[in-house]
């Protein structure tokens, strides 16, 4: 078997595009992988061409071999940019094994050890701009069988946050708390916003609410800085979503600067990546709960992942999102009292619609979290997934 061609296909989804990676072959079983980057799209697909060129003629079922050819020979290694197109292409690889032994992924990595995995959802709160208005939402995603939610409360501070805003945080948050009860896990987000006293400050905060964790404290940049806030945290700390490789997890790793860890099978490295990464947090007791927030193929293979991870906690996964979503893909899951079922099918079990990705192009979409609009991520007719 040979591969053929590599395509992308970028679809608008009104907060950022979905990219995805599709890997054909000579004998008509094709991958799919998603790269989806968020706002650097145009970088991206120059990254897949690269990888494009050396992977022409190739045997796609050599997957551990492409990922240390391509990773070594770009010299400039890791980042963002990188690390998600071959983190695309790798998936894709897996899609094609998979179908190629007509035995779903997982099984290709040891076999489950979760039949179902427990989500948490991102998106819920699209269009809330008031505490009153972050209740009445949340209430409604629990009345949907929502048993965990995650939000950023913090509007659009930067490094510091005035006592004024962090008040605000603390009354939407307060306001959720009530609407959904203490049965439900609450997931602060903190998107890398702050320096080391301020979000000390924020955590102790946070403490009165009894938060699974408070992500992403401050920018991902200095793991020193994670540390020092982990350390005078009274509520656990989640991080990693910007970290790429099991080299950059291994500075965390030693540091110890995390309580849950988050990396991102659309960035980190993919699917085999992403398992070494879950393999060294075991040994030391670290909870493995993926950043997901993407698109349709990327939660298809992190549900492959997380299916056979004993460290495996909890998934990050879009509530909501645009209409046209299930027209681009095939995607079939099953939610059930806060879990979803590990699908069974050969690969990823997904694929995509070549002429529904084409009919919503590119569109140039910009960074919200610092504008005061993070909450406008759907347009007003969304489709909830539950």
């Amino acid at each position: 078997m040979k591969i053929t061609d590599i395509k992308c296909f970028t679809v608008d989804c009104f907060r950022t595009n979905w990219v995805f990676v599709k890997v054909y072959t000579d004998e008509g079983i094709d991958g799919i992988g998603e790269a989806t980057l968020e706002y650097k799209e145009k970088a991206l697909l120059g990254a897949v061409e690269h990888i494009k060129e050396s992977l022409a003629g190739q045997n796609p079922l050599d997957i551990e071999k492409h990922w240390h050819d391509i990773y070594r020979d770009a010299y400039w290694r890791g980042g963002p940019v990188l690390m998600s197109a071959l983190s695309a292409v790798e998936m894709a690889l897996w899609d094609i094994l998979g179908k190629y032994l007509n035995v779903p992924v997982y099984q290709l990595l040891g076999g489950k050890i979760n039949e179902k995995v427990r989500i948490y959802v991102n998106g819920w709160f699209a269009g809330a701009k008031t505490p009153k208005e972050f209740g009445e939402k949340a209430k409604v995603a629990v009345q949907k069988g929502v048993t965990a939610m995650k939000w950023d409360p913090f509007g659009k501070s930067y490094l510091d946050i005035s006592n004024k805003d962090l008040n605000i945080a603390i009354e939407c948050i307060g306001a959720v708390r009530e609407a959904v009860g203490n049965d439900v896990d609450l997931l602060i987000e903190g998107h890398g916003r702050f320096n080391i006293p301020t979000g000390i400050k924020i955590a102790k905060e946070l403490e009165q609410f009894q938060p699974m964790f408070f992500e992403e404290p401050v920018p991902p940049d200095n793991l020193d800085a994670l540390k020092a806030v982990k350390d005078k945290s009274p509520v656990a700390i989640a991080a990693g979503e910007r970290l790429y490789t099991r080299w950059d997890y291994k500075h965390m790793f030693d540091k110890m600067a995390a309580d849950y860890i988050q990396p991102d099978i659309s960035h980190a490295g993919g699917i085999m990546e992403l398992k070494k990464i879950a393999a060294a947090a075991e040994c030391r007791y670290i909870p493995f709960a993926p950043h997901n927030p993407s698109g349709p193929v990327a939660n298809a293979a992190t549900l492959q992942l997380a299916a056979c991870c004993p460290n495996f906690s909890i998934l990050e996964i879009m509530y909501s999102d645009v209409e046209w979503r299930k027209d681009v893909t095939n995607e079939s899951l099953e939610y059930k009292n806060g879990y979803i079922a590990i699908p069974d099918k050969p690969g990823l079990g997904i694929e995509i619609n070549e002429e529904a990705c084409l009919k919503h192009p590119y569109k140039p979409h910009t960074l919200r979290h610092y504008t005061g609009a993070l909450t406008d991520i759907r347009p007003p007719k969304s489709e909830c997934y539950f």
